[in-house]
């Protein structure tokens, strides 16, 4: 049986952190989906497009690494792509509990679905979309935080949207 993650969130953008788990995760699976959420609670600062746009940039030369977007349940979405597993990054113990939390959703919801942690390097562990959304909007560097592959496209999608 292929073993198929996903690693599901908003990617509101693909920072560092979520490109350096995706390369560690690799090993331990045959598939990686990208699953870039559609929440329509969250006001996204990039489209949809936009986020797949950049992370099939990122991994264009992985072959391991699919890009889809979902809407509804993370569970619904594992199930309906032959998932068993959820692949998730937490940076410090707050993470942790979150994501406990929802794992253990997502089992009640679809049994066969495990959820696999990661642990963020210690480099990066600081590094979040929002923060990075932030600094972008106030004109700051965020040199470090978002991939090299994409950081050039991200700046310009940024000044086209002031």
């Amino acid at each position: 049986m292929e073993r198929i993650a996903v690693f599901p969130g908003s990617f509101d953008p693909v920072t560092v952190g979520h490109e350096l788990l995706i390369r560690r995760a690799l090993p331990l699976f045959d598939r990686i989906i990208v699953g870039v959420g559609e929440n329509g609670e969250k006001k996204a600062w990039f489209s949809v497009a936009e986020r797949l746009t950049l992370l099939r940039k990122l991994f264009v030369s992985e072959t391991k690494v699919e890009v889809a977007s979902y809407t509804g349940l993370t569970a619904d979405f594992c199930r309906e792509r032959g998932a068993r597993y959820v692949l998730r990054g937490v940076r410090n113990a707050a993470d942790f509990e979150y994501e406990k939390t929802i794992a253990l959703v997502n089992k009640r919801l679809y049994p066969e679905l495990e959820s696999v942690f990661l642990c963020a390097e210690a480099d990066v562990s600081f590094v979040q979309s929002s923060v990075v959304r932030d600094l972008l909007k106030h004109g700051k560097s965020v040199a470090g935080m978002l991939p090299d592959a994409v950081a050039e496209a991200v700046v310009r999608m940024v000044a086209e949207k002031r």
